[in-house]
């Protein structure tokens, strides 16, 4: 019934030329565990802006960020984990290695390079659909982020070797507490119901975020309202400063998720009148619409879910290779004419 309501804003087949429908997604994410966001390395500081506090509070304070790049490359991941295990991940045609991330070396036909889009070097391009922003902690960062002491003992188990030297493995690295809040805006742009169905999958799944995510960075995410638009809706940043606003002061970590949801919830209540909206899903509608991806994801409907959403790329497939063929015949013409 849910993704029926949507049904004026999805796509009914993958289409080349956008047409202008958005699904705003808002996701609150809280991690369960230590958790690291930052640039790659040793040493460098929790990533974080100074903003303003909310809408109507002008107070400037240092907000965590956990960036785009750090929400989606987990997501998309967990995504490919599945296509590869379903084998629906295709090779690629520069040298006919698995479709891989990071290699400028997209397949470019399987679920992922079209929905999440690709870049390959000398070769296509494809833009994401699925447009993402930095995700904002509520509450400041110097009441979030803590020190960890780091040490490496030897297998005596003391901090100098046999030989009596000194371990140089000791140092202090921040990291984020357990149950830090973030507010996050995801958009979707002209997808079908099986995408929805795909993204909000990798959101709800993935469980992992951050640096050093094998050991620590558990994070849980929830989807706490749908929007159907012509245009996007208030940022991440916006929604969070909103939210500041409505909780009641003074605000502490551990911050109680139940007020943050209600008040969340009051927030994003008020979008329904901002301009270009035209569905809202309800609270029941999105717990349906909840369990209906659950269902798709399901090991029963998993392998059908993934084919069915793969094979709605086929015909776009074909006529990219025939392009290619076309562009190569139409190099081979020119030479002959030329020499």
């Amino acid at each position: 019934m849910s993704i029926q309501k949507l049904s004026s804003l999805l796509a009914t087949t993958y289409e080349n030329f956008p047409k202008g429908r958005f699904l705003t997604l808002v996701v609150l994410r809280k991690t369960h565990s230590e958790t690291i966001f930052r640039t790659e390395g040793s040493g460098e500081p929790m990533c974080s802006e100074f903003v303003q506090a909310g809408v109507t509070n002008d107070n400037i304070i240092q907000r965590l960020v956990m960036t785009k790049r750090k929400q989606v490359a987990p997501e998309r991941r967990y995504g490919r984990e599945h296509l590869r295990a379903h084998e629906l991940l295709y090779t690629n045609s520069k040298d006919g290695a698995l479709c891989s991330l990071n290699t400028n070396s997209p397949c470019e036909m399987c679920v992922d390079c079209f929905l999440y889009g690709f870049a390959a070097g000398g070769g296509g391009a494809q833009k994401s659909r699925i447009w993402t922003e930095d995700a904002f902690s509520i509450l400041p960062a110097s009441d979030v982020v803590g020190d960890r002491t780091i040490n490496a003992i030897y297998e005596n188990g003391t901090m100098r070797d046999e030989k009596g030297n000194a371990s140089t493995a000791l140092n202090t690295s921040e990291y984020i507490k357990p149950g830090v809040h973030f507010l996050d805006v995801v958009t979707l742009k002209d997808v079908t119901a099986d995408e929805l169905r795909y993204v909000i999958g990798n959101i709800l799944f993935t469980s992992r975020y951050g640096a050093v995510s094998s050991r620590v960075g558990r994070m849980e995410n929830q989807i706490l309202g749908v929007f159907g638009s012509i245009t996007e809706l208030p940022s991440s940043l916006e929604l969070v400063q909103a939210t500041y606003d409505v909780l009641g002061k003074p605000l502490e970590h551990p911050l109680n998720s139940n007020q943050l949801i209600t008040a969340s919830q009051q927030v994003i209540a008020n979008w329904r009148n901002k301009r270009g909206v035209s569905v809202h899903l309800s609270e029941a509608e999105l717990v349906n619409l909840i369990a209906d991806v659950e269902t798709h994801w399901s090991v029963a409907e998993r392998d059908s879910f993934l084919k069915r959403l793969s094979q709605s790329y086929e015909p776009f497939r074909q006529i990219a290779s025939d392009k290619k063929k076309a562009k190569g015949k139409g190099k081979n013409n020119s030479v002959e004419v030329e020499s």
